[in-house]
């Protein structure tokens, strides 16, 4: 009887849901949020604007028929490649702003499940670009077939709405490999250029290689993979898109498992 009047209470859970709407609460009041969306839909609607008119003014000169490679659904979806890296800088600061200012103490102190708080992270971080990425894809994609007329394309024909909704696909996939690599690294300026390396180093060193070898790796770089999601003309030996998003998503979890490893094994 003593024992059950002096043994503490239960504290009570946090909740992984509690843990979410926290880190969304944080994500809108990052400045930097706010500034990488204004960017993003910049990129992403603006590359649709001048590639729809440019293209659409080749076409009408009569070259068409020398470009049987024209993918003109991939040319209005070209600012993804100028959104991806605004995208992946905004997802490592997602984390790092948090043990650059000291944060992350209190976050860990509050919920001491390290993990919990990476999962609701990376949660948070990819439904947000889920959202907007897909919105400012279908945006783009719209915008940029009304602008080549007669040369575009719709979302019925084979292969295209596939490639609008992968562009999205893409960014989302794009987001954890930054957060993780953040979370790895856990410092702004490191994991920004390890992001940008993991993103297109690869891709310039196998310029160093032979013809044979390269030939055979560059579409298993995270890059070269990603894209083919987004793309309805493929260059020869490219990966098939759905393909190589998963290769490309491979690299993302690898940065997350990492992330996931580390997280509990060393200080805050």
């Amino acid at each position: 009887m003593t024992d059950m009047l002096f043994r503490p209470a239960p504290q009570p859970t946090v909740g992984y849901g509690n843990v979410a709407r926290s880190e969304l609460t944080k994500l809108r009041t990052l400045r930097s949020t706010y500034l990488c969306a204004g960017i993003i839909i910049v990129a992403m609607v603006g590359v649709a604007w001048i590639d729809g008119y440019r293209w659409h003014q080749i076409l009408t000169d009569g070259f068409k028929g020398d470009r049987p490679d024209f993918d003109a659904t991939l040319q209005v979806l070209n600012g993804v490649y100028l959104a991806q890296l605004v995208v992946g800088t905004l997802a490592v600061l997602a984390i790092t702003s948090e043990y650059a200012t000291g944060m992350i103490h209190a976050t860990f102190s509050a919920v001491p499940q390290r993990r919990a708080v990476l999962a609701a992270k990376a949660a948070v971080v990819a439904g947000t670009t889920l959202v907007l990425g897909e919105a400012l894809s279908f945006v783009s994609f719209l915008f940029g077939q009304a602008l080549l007329g007669r040369y575009g394309v719709s979302l019925s024909d084979p292969g295209v709405l596939r490639a609008v909704i992968g562009a999205g696909l893409y960014l989302t996939a794009v987001s954890l490999l930054g957060l993780g690599i953040g979370a790895t690294i856990r410092h702004t300026a490191g994991g920004v250029s390890a992001f940008f390396g993991v993103l297109f180093a690869p891709t310039l060193l196998t310029e160093l290689l032979p013809t044979d070898w390269r030939s055979a790796i560059i579409n298993w770089l995270p890059a070269n993979a990603g894209s083919q999601i987004f793309t309805v003309v493929h260059p020869p030996g490219a990966l098939q898109p759905w393909a190589g998003l998963g290769v490309f998503c491979v690299y993302a979890v690898l940065a997350l498992a990492a992330a996931w490893a580390l997280v509990t094994a060393r200080d805050a």
